[in-house]
């Protein structure tokens, strides 16, 4: 398989239990820290139980398209993946194990609390939530100070105009990398949930609303108003999330819609010149939610070795070595007994935004069906690159949504 890497570790003079039988793990890791980490686990695991461990580790975009594969054809024993709707499709086709007597073994209900429901689907676990990252807006604390005397945008009109003045002198406000569709999904979700709410929101994603709901005029209206008025870096169908953070480094871009996880994209040396905003009001009466996007690991329902599959859990799942886990992303833990590593300003940052939220959506590629997902994006990516095409992509996203969902 294409960008697999596969790293096995092995025991010496194990248990007898262990049967000299392999526990196959597939993961998608993406920063250094956490592959890192996962290799002192694995090594730890093995010295601890005796049990064999082969890690396939694989490239995190391909790894989308490579488990749907997987899961079917060899499924390993434990694998990486996200919660909400995306865990929720493999559990409807029956591909993930149920493990809730694992969580009343361990009593996980108690200490992980609300964020239970994002790896439960009719009452039962399927996994368990491994790190929650959180979005909002990145600013330059130097173009804060020039066009806003240092105050930071809290509602659209105070958006506008700092982002009016970026323009005038040459910047982009907003930089945005849409090669990789994902990005443009932020800009819809927080739209939407900022103008319609979370509960519209959530029914448009689980199919029960349609693409061309008149409630969604005022969510591309908004859009464009900001495509218009060229807030977006030019030509960003060229780069992938990645490749745009030149331009906010470079003072080319004001900001970026982005999760936290964009700080192992900027010098540790410059992070005290940028500062992380909660995404503006548009009307007051709407509740806020905001994008709280849950990573989590499964055994797969076809796992050759679910026994040592669930020690392999068990032991990755305690407090101190969650710890660790979330600390190179930046990610929210998701055990409130989970000890704090260090004292750091983004997580605070993340943490009070999150406090403040009424409620908290997945993530667009997330919360709906993967195909309507993958429609979903390179609609978002047209309608960025031509406005005029905003009815043409609203009517392809209806036809998907009743294909998928089947309802009128």
């Amino acid at each position: 398989m294409a960008g697999v890497g596969a790293v096995a570790i092995g025991g010496g003079m194990g248990p007898a239990f262990a049967e000299d039988r392999t526990l196959v793990i597939n993961t998608n890791i993406g920063g250094e820290g956490q592959r890192k980490l996962m290799a002192q686990f694995i090594e730890e695991f093995t010295k601890e139980t005796g049990i064999k461990v082969q890690q396939n580790a694989m490239d995190h975009e391909g790894y989308k398209t490579a488990i749907r594969n997987f899961l079917v054809a060899n499924p390993p024993d434990v694998c990486l993946w996200f919660s909400g709707d995306r865990m929720r499709a493999f559990v409807n086709r029956g591909l993930f194990d149920d493990i809730s007597d694992l969580w009343a073994k361990e009593g996980w209900a108690d200490k992980v609390g609300a964020l239970t429901t994002t790896v439960t689907v009719d009452g039962k676990q399927y996994g368990v939530p491994t790190g929650a990252s959180f979005w909002g807006i990145w600013a330059r604390k130097d173009h804060l100070d020039k066009y806003a005397g240092g105050k930071a945008p809290e509602t659209w009109e105070e958006l506008i105009v700092f982002g009016d003045k970026m323009v005038a002198d040459g910047i982009s406000p907003f930089a945005i990398g849409t090669k990789d569709l994902w990005p443009t999904a932020a800009w819809f979700d927080y739209l939407n949930l900022r103008i319609n709410g979370y509960d519209f929101h959530m029914q448009l994603m689980a199919g029960e609303a349609s693409y061309e709901d008149p409630k969604l005029d005022a969510v591309f209206d908004k859009w464009q108003e900001l495509i218009d008025k060229k807030f977006f870096i030019p030509n960003h169908t060229s780069y992938d999330w990645q490749g745009a953070v030149p331009f906010l480094l470079q003072g080319k871009a004001g900001m970026y819609l982005m999760g936290q996880f964009l700080t192992r994209n900027i010098p540790p040396a410059d992070l005290d010149k940028y500062t992380y905003l909660q995404f503006p009001v548009i009307d007051a009466a709407v509740p806020t939610a905001e994008e709280f996007p849950v990573d989590s690991m499964h055994i797969p329902s076809g796992a050759k070795n679910k026994d040592l599959a669930r020690q392999f859990l068990t032991f990755f799942y305690q407090p101190e070595r969650l710890a660790l886990w979330v600390e190179p992303e930046g990610n929210i833990p998701t055990r409130s007994d989970v000890p704090a590593l260090k004292k750091d300003w983004l997580l605070e940052k993340g943490q009070a935004i999150l406090k403040s939220a009424k409620s908290a959506s997945q993530y667009y590629d997330r919360d709906t069906d993967p195909d309507m997902a993958q429609i979903g994006m390179n609609g978002f990516q047209q309608f960025m690159s031509d406005p005029s095409s905003r009815k043409q992509v609203q009517a392809r996203l209806e036809q998907a949504r009743k294909r998928i969902y089947k309802k009128s």
